[in-house]
């Protein structure tokens, strides 16, 4: 399917590694300009030679207007944004949870996306298919024992599309959240570890409960999170906006 999305000028961030590198590399096969930023020099460098690219920490302000200005002299414009930034927090009960741990969740996955939004929005007005797709989780669907200030982030993410996706409505920009389930990776892979390890489980056991509240018992993979937003910042997706969308093999629950 041609998504039409040829030259389209596109920012992902956290764009060198997991979810963000899938979503690079998936615009370029289509032809699209992109530009990534991510904290991991090293990853950076790896990316395909196309691809603008600027070592950036989203939760600092100031870098995050520096990244701007670089990607927009890069691209010559903005058609999308992909916010894609984001940690996974500490797991524990509430009240073993270090403050600084909390402020770092919330500004990394939540506030960042307003540091890149407000520098973004000015430019996606010029753009005839303008858009924003936010990472949410499944998280900010149905919260997350253990692991309260990644799911107070993300269904933050989720009020922040919809309110954007008001806003900018009348400008033709449309504004998504993705809430990606169970996804094959390290991260995933460390969070199951750390839940494990809190309670007394193995690993295996762990994964198994998981599933379990999971229709479809296989992992979602990176490619297939990069493929729904490829389709969104498409001009096939064209009057699709304040949605949250679940890509997850029916998840029920989180636990």
């Amino acid at each position: 399917m041609d998504l039409g999305i040829e030259g389209l000028r596109v920012l992902v961030t956290a764009g060198a590694a997991g979810i963000g590198r899938a979503v690079v590399e998936a615009f370029v096969e289509e032809g699209a300009r992109v530009f990534a930023c991510d904290v991991d020099a090293e990853a950076l460098a790896s990316l395909p030679a196309e691809v603008g690219r600027c070592r950036t920490d989203v939760a600092d302000r100031d870098a995050v207007a520096a990244m701007m200005a670089a990607a927009l002299d890069h691209l010559g414009g903005l058609d999308a944004l992909v916010n894609n930034a984001g940690i996974a927090g500490p797991t524990g009960r509430v009240e073993e949870i270090a403050p600084e741990e909390w402020d770092r969740c919330l500004t990394v996955c939540l506030t960042s996306q307003f540091n890149c939004a407000r520098l973004a929005v000015p430019h996606l007005r010029a753009s005839a298919n303008g858009s924003i797709v936010n990472l949410s989780s499944a998280a900010g669907k149905f919260g997350f024992g253990l692991r309260s200030p990644y799911a107070a982030a993300k269904w933050g993410v989720i009020g922040f599309t919809k309110s954007l996706a008001i806003e900018l409505g009348e400008a033709g920009i449309r504004v998504n959240a993705i809430l990606p389930g169970l996804v094959a990776g390290d991260r995933q892979r460390r969070v199951l570890e750390a839940k494990a390890q809190q309670q007394g489980a193995s690993y295996a056991e762990m994964e198994a409960r998981a599933f379990s509240f999971v229709s479809m018992k296989e992992y979602v993979t990176a490619r297939q999170l990069a493929d729904q937003i490829l389709l969104l910042c498409s001009p096939r997706g064209r009057t699709i906006s304040g949605q949250a969308i679940s890509i997850d093999g029916d998840t029920r629950m989180l636990s």
